[in-house]
């Protein structure tokens, strides 16, 4: 049984954390930080584990923990280690964007690998530092990788994905207050968003042309999970693509090629990434989904954990959707 701390536990992507590590068999949540809540109880944040535990977030760490979640804002993870150190036995998975490009990866002699176990299972298993991906940055990357594996992603890409308003965290905003959010659609940093940086690096790193990434994200009016579809030519038959699709996932717990049209309600809850290849003339369109705050966020984290430590890679992990 390994211990975990939590750093910023009373945002969503730690209120999930915590959910999660109450029903894994092999981790018990040793303190859950907080600077604003400290000696208050989680469920105070978190109603929906009231009775589930009598446990009160902490104003204090303790630094000889197994593992350490950091679920801060970004930038405030490196300003964190700054300020705090943990024993150089604790494995450190942040949830942050402080990591995940490549010129941020060493950062104070720790080498933080790209948490995606769909593209660097290999490298996650030893690993003592982890930046975990983007929520639209995984849905996004597992709808192009195979395709980049293949060297069949050298034209121009058109990428349109909607997310939910917990994307936008726990605090509110003009664009996340529900008189706003509700019976609404709008996009946000078109071209420009933040995770287009990780996903380039990812989808290049098999040496092979990359075509223009045109990023599209939205604000949908519901509260969870993304909904990704992107299109480029392709020379091909559809069932070529199903091929490549098929063999570059036949490893992959949580991501699965579907032969239907996929939606959204098949994956929130869960921890999965569902797929869908449609062909039309020489365009091929690839759809993904997933839940922002399990595979997109939290889900992830425990999967890389999972890695680390040696556990079954789906433990704490195997949820039901609710698609009714």
């Amino acid at each position: 049984m390994i211990k975990v701390g939590i750093i910023g536990g009373s945002g969503y992507t730690g209120g999930e954390l915590i959910r999660l590590l109450l029903n894994h068999a092999e981790a018990k949540i040793d303190f859950v930080f907080s600077t604003t809540r400290a000696g208050k109880a989680l469920s105070s944040a978190h109603p929906d584990i009231l009775g589930l535990t009598d446990m009160k977030f902490s104003g204090e760490i303790n630094p000889n923990i197994d593992v350490v979640f950091l679920c801060l804002g970004h930038g405030n993870s490196k300003k964190f280690l700054e300020e705090n150190t943990f024993s150089p036995e604790t494995k450190i998975i942040d949830l942050s964007n402080d990591f995940r490009l490549q010129e941020d990866a060493v950062y104070q002699g720790k080498t933080f690998v790209y948490g995606l176990p769909e593209l660097h299972k290999e490298q996650i298993i030893p690993a003592s530092y982890i930046a975990n991906p983007g929520c639209f940055a995984t849905a996004v990357q597992l709808a192009l990788l195979p395709l980049a594996k293949a060297g069949r992603l050298s034209n121009e890409v058109h990428i349109n994905a909607v997310t939910g308003s917990t994307g936008a965290g726990v605090g509110l905003s003009a664009t996340s207050h529900f008189s706003w959010r509700n019976n609404n659609v709008s996009w946000y940093k078109p071209f420009t968003h933040q995770h287009l940086g990780e996903i380039g690096e990812s989808v290049a790193s098999f040496g092979n042309p990359v075509g223009t990434l045109n990023f599209l994200p939205n604000r949908g009016n519901f509260t969870r999970g993304i909904f990704a579809t992107a299109y480029t030519k392709f020379e091909g038959a559809l069932e070529e693509a199903q091929s490549l699709y098929g063999d570059f996932y036949s490893n992959a717990v949580f991501t699965h090629v579907s032969g239907d049209p996929i939606h959204l309600k098949q994956v929130v809850n869960t921890n999965n990434c569902h797929i869908h290849l449609h062909k039309h003339e020489d365009v091929l369109l690839i759809t993904s989904a997933i839940d922002n705050l399990l595979k997109g966020a939290s889900g992830q984290a425990i999967q890389n954990m999972n890695l680390i430590f040696g556990f079954d890679e789906k433990e704490g992990l195997q949820l039901k959707a609710g698609v009714f």
